[in-house]
């Protein structure tokens, strides 16, 4: 399933649904993201409390959650190869269905 997520979220816009801008594909490496497996769950957050937005996207299939860092700026962000979340040396995931 290829990854669509609403570009005012990136852009820090109030989400209200009166100012949703239409929704963009998210590129990594130049082409849409797709989670091999299920619904994607896009989220964009300072996860490290370091000021960079990481794109955490999540698969239903598996329960695994991907991070990709935004390797742009947080105005014109771009993302690029991504990893999975671990913990300790293995893949965590979380409960699906």
């Amino acid at each position: 399933m290829w990854l669509c997520i609403v570009a005012s979220v990136l852009a820090g816009v109030d989400p209200a649904p009166a100012h949703l801008a239409p929704s963009v594909r998210i590129l990594a490496r130049g082409k849409p993201i797709n989670v091999d497996v299920g619904h994607a769950a896009p989220f964009v957050a300072d996860l490290k409390g370091d000021g960079k937005q990481v794109l955490l996207v999540g698969q239903f299939g598996e329960g695994k959650l991907r991070l990709y860092p935004n390797v742009g700026t947080k105005t014109d962000p771009r993302f690029e190869a991504f990893e999975y979340l671990r913990v300790g040396d293995k893949v965590a995931t979380v409960p699906t269905g």
